[in-house]
């Protein structure tokens, strides 16, 4: 149950933000209509999801790895989901995504690549980071140091994606199910 009310006041702002989520997501997403009850927040937050969108550095599936290894970690149902949904939607493996929760014990499903990302996006989420040299060490030449600052930033933000979410009380709003192969009748 959300600690706080998934109807704020209805504002140009959140007239414009709804038709856009049930647009490009096909309902409106309750992050959204927390971070309504106070527009400046939302207006910034919305600005810096569009300014991270087009970061370029790098790899996408490296990328969502990292988010939903971050998003795993702090345990935000509501991130699960939603990530669950965007892996879907860039074409990833149903198993890497299923498998992002445990990926120490299904380390075969990941590239070596893949697994370093991960580890770095669960030592960054620790409470006191816990990123070390030598993982440092081993991404920065296989990603270069532009790809590696994006992943870092990535990680951050996700970070604060899922303590919100996970703060305000949201729970899966059913974008996995959408995703799930439908039983034959």
């Amino acid at each position: 149950m959300p600690r706080i009310s998934l109807t704020p006041p209805r504002t140009l702002l959140m007239r414009i933000g709804a038709w856009y989520s049930r647009r490009t997501y096909g309902k409106v997403l309750d992050p959204g209509q927390a971070y309504g009850h106070n527009p400046r927040v939302l207006f910034s937050y919305v600005r810096l999801e569009q300014r991270a969108a087009k970061w370029n550095a790098l790899d996408a599936g490296l990328k969502h790895l990292a988010v939903m290894a971050s998003a795993a970690r702090i345990n935000c149902s509501w991130c699960m989901d939603f990530g669950y949904w965007e892996g879907h939607e860039q074409g990833m493996a149903v198993e890497k995504i299923e498998s992002v929760p445990r990926w120490r014990e299904a380390r075969e499903v990941f590239t070596e690549l893949e697994l370093l990302v991960m580890e770095y996006a669960e030592a960054m989420t620790e409470t006191e980071p816990a990123v070390t040299d030598e993982l440092a060490a081993a991404l920065i030449p296989r990603l270069g140091e532009a790809a590696f600052v994006e992943l870092t930033a990535v990680v951050a933000l996700e970070n604060w994606r899922s303590r919100v979410n996970s703060a305000f009380g949201l729970t899966s709003q059913g974008f996995s199910e959408s995703c799930q192969v439908p039983a034959k009748g």
